[in-house]
């Protein structure tokens, strides 16, 4: 089959975007291919879970079923974490929840000499993260360690800059869109009316963090005020707030609260 057959077959499938990125992202295309990847299309899976790639930051990430494709509103927390530093100064970073890896790689490729660790708990997703890390080159700079941020871990050392995008949709929360649908509910969905797991982290990354660093949050839609008070009932000072494209309050930084 042709790339001009392919591309007709994507388009009436998805659209003409997916069948670009589809038919530039892919080198052979047989009858049966062509027939699955349509079948796909018409049934809402992203592009991205399609041709296993997501750009994010300017940098390719491999992404698969077990991982939360990248997002243009998580860049808004990459970007929130590179203003606030000078760039050519070394930082240790511990990001919580990392699945694709891409905050931690994407703030390693562009803070000087800076070098981390990432978690998660899916020993699958991790995976992922591993082989975008060994991809981009960072394997000496980013190390990988399976466990969860529910739990008081005790690293060897504390950090300058925490950063994490954990699951923030209500467990009963049935309002997802097509693309979300076939990302892990691990990475999604969070008890306590989605805020299970900024309860956790503001718990246990008081441990984790040195005196002087930052703690970057990525947060859902109306959930500002609710995560705010959580992080200041344990002991965290709000630094300022970040907002997304589209105008919606998206980040949160927190300092220790002074002693």
């Amino acid at each position: 089959m042709t790339i001009n057959q392919a591309f007709t077959i994507f388009q009436n499938a998805g659209g003409i975007r997916a069948a670009r990125i589809i038919t530039e992202n892919t080198k052979k295309f047989s009858r049966f291919s062509v027939w699955r990847i349509a079948k796909k299309l018409r049934h809402g899976v992203p592009v991205a879970k399609i041709i296993h790639k997501k750009w994010f930051f300017g940098l390719p990430f491999y992404t698969n079923k077990y991982t939360l494709d990248p997002r243009p509103d998580t860049e808004t927390l990459v970007s929130s974490v590179i203003s606030d530093i000078n760039t050519d100064t070394s930082r240790r970073i511990l990001d919580l929840g990392t699945g694709t890896g891409c905050i931690i790689c994407a703030l390693v490729k562009n803070i000087h000499a800076s070098s981390g660790i990432a978690i998660d708990k899916s020993w699958r997703a991790l995976r992922v993260a591993r082989h975008n890390i060994k991809k981009l080159n960072l394997t000496e700079r980013i190390k990988t360690i399976r466990t969860s941020f529910n739990k008081a871990y005790k690293f060897s050392e504390k950090f300058d800059i925490i950063v994490s995008n954990p699951p923030y949709i209500d467990a009963n929360d049935t309002r997802v869109n097509d693309g979300a649908m076939h990302d892990p509910k691990i990475a999604l969905y969070a008890n306590d009316n989605g805020l299970a797991a900024y309860k956790a982290i503001a718990k246990n990354a008081k441990n984790w963090i040195k005196d002087s660093g930052k703690l970057y949050l990525e947060i859902g839609i109306d959930q500002g005020i609710d995560i705010k008070n959580i992080f200041i009932n344990q002991g965290w000072d709000l630094q300022r707030t970040e907002n997304d494209l589209g105008g919606i309050e998206r980040v949160l930084i927190f300092k220790l609260a002074q002693k």
